[in-house]
């Protein structure tokens, strides 16, 4: 089955890929969507303009576009990317777990063009799932925060065994998604067993709001390097 992967760059994203690998199907492109806003509906945005660096990295062809990330306006811009590449796939992967809001509109846009919608890891167990996704030897970093429990420590911080206790905790004294589902924070992936290099930042920024508790970091270089 030839599919397109849909791509932040975050930990979800390319464990989908990973499990779309997995299967043995045939990954024709990762697609990402870079919003111009910081509170998109649909997409994540910490450090997404570095997914051409991951694409390389795992060696697939990557398609990206922008969009106004205004809400359901961004659906079309998915939809034209979509088009474009439909005769070169079957179906779409998504690396949705629990936002309905998410995979319905993913679910419609497939629809729409006659193309499957895949969301493997919808339904997991978060903590599980998390877990499952540090065991697998991805080297992930926090490049968003913003919820109750997590502070300006956990920016660049990996996502290992500790870091999932503190998500842990907070999920139980706050409520807090710990698949971070719901905005809580955001990731990004460096390395991994998919991986043929190594993703490097060379120099970063973390910006943090003292009031709203909340920051992400920009990133102001990186490159490949060999593993």
């Amino acid at each position: 089955m030839r599919v397109a992967v849909l791509f932040s760059g975050g930990k979800d994203s390319t464990f989908a890929l990973k499990v779309a690998l997995d299967q043995g199907w045939d990954v024709k492109y990762l697609v990402s969507i870079v919003s111009e806003r910081d509170d998109s509906w649909m997409f994540h945005r910490p450090c997404v303009e570095l997914t051409e660096l991951q694409a390389e990295a795992v060696g697939i062809a990557h398609v990206m576009k922008t969009t106004s990330g205004e809400k359901e306006k961004e659906l079309e811009d998915l939809m034209d990317v979509l088009k474009q590449i439909k005769p070169d796939i079957d179906a779409v992967v998504s690396g949705a777990i629990a936002s309905r809001y998410q995979k319905d509109r993913v679910d419609m846009v497939c629809k729409e063009l006659g193309l499957r919608s895949i969301a493997p890891l919808w339904g997991k167990d978060q903590y599980k799932l998390v877990k499952q996704q540090i065991d697998a030897g991805f080297d992930t970093i926090f490049v968003g925060v913003s919820a109750e429990g997590l502070d300006k420590e956990m920016l660049g911080a990996m996502l290992d065994s500790r870091t999932l206790e503190i998500l842990a905790q907070a999920h139980e004294k706050h409520g807090v998604n710990i698949a971070g589902e719901g905005g809580e924070y955001e990731t990004f992936v460096m390395d991994g067993p998919i991986f043929k290099k190594r993703v490097a930042f060379e120099e970063v920024e973390k910006v943090w709001n003292d009031d709203t508790q909340s920051g992400y970091i920009i990133c102001k270089g990186a490159k490949l390097i060999d593993k």
